[in-house]
């Protein structure tokens, strides 16, 4: 049986090809959580006025890839000290969030980020937001698996971050 994840770090382009490689995923969809306007898009969204988040729904299988592990994986690709955005992608349409989906989920996500803040990797607080799921909107088509699509500006767009990946972990 399957189980959803859902991250938000960034734009959400850069935040599909780390899980989507991974074994025991199903899928991983970009789109727009925690908002309050219906079915936005992505013109609303980046005029920060609809409260949503962009962030990547991940269905996976717990027995081949369990949540602990993608939390892991989330950690790596974002600056849990920068609640103002990630990298280049500014606002709060770029915020970090672990969006959970069960108590579980949230226990595993806190536990997770309680570890991160004492391990002292980061000299600044961890700023990730842990909060509950809501209405997850797939992006439209043209956001969907970007890394695939466009390589090259995928390449362009995940520079920064790749480089705070090699810094910081």
């Amino acid at each position: 049986m399957s189980e959803k994840a859902i991250f938000a770090g960034g734009c959400f382009w850069c935040m599909i090809q780390p899980f989507d490689t991974q074994p025991g995923i199903i899928s991983v969809i970009s789109g727009y959580t925690g908002g309050h306007v219906e079915n936005p898009t992505y013109e609303q969204v980046r005029t920060h006025t609809t409260g949503h988040t962009e962030a990547v729904e991940i269905e996976f299988d717990p027995a081949i890839m369990p949540y602990e592990k993608l939390v892991e994986i989330y950690w790596q690709q974002t600056d849990p000290t920068d609640a103002l955005g990630q990298f280049e992608d500014r606002g709060d349409n770029y915020r970090p969030v672990i969006f959970y989906t069960s108590e579980q989920q949230k226990a595993i996500a806190e536990k997770s980020r309680q570890k991160l803040q004492i391990s002292g990797r980061f000299s600044e607080p961890i700023v990730t937001t842990i909060e509950p799921a809501t209405i997850f909107y797939p992006a439209e088509e043209y956001h969907q698996d970007f890394y695939q699509k466009d390589p090259k500006r995928y390449k362009e767009a995940h520079l920064n971050r790749e480089n705070f990946i090699k810094e910081n972990w």
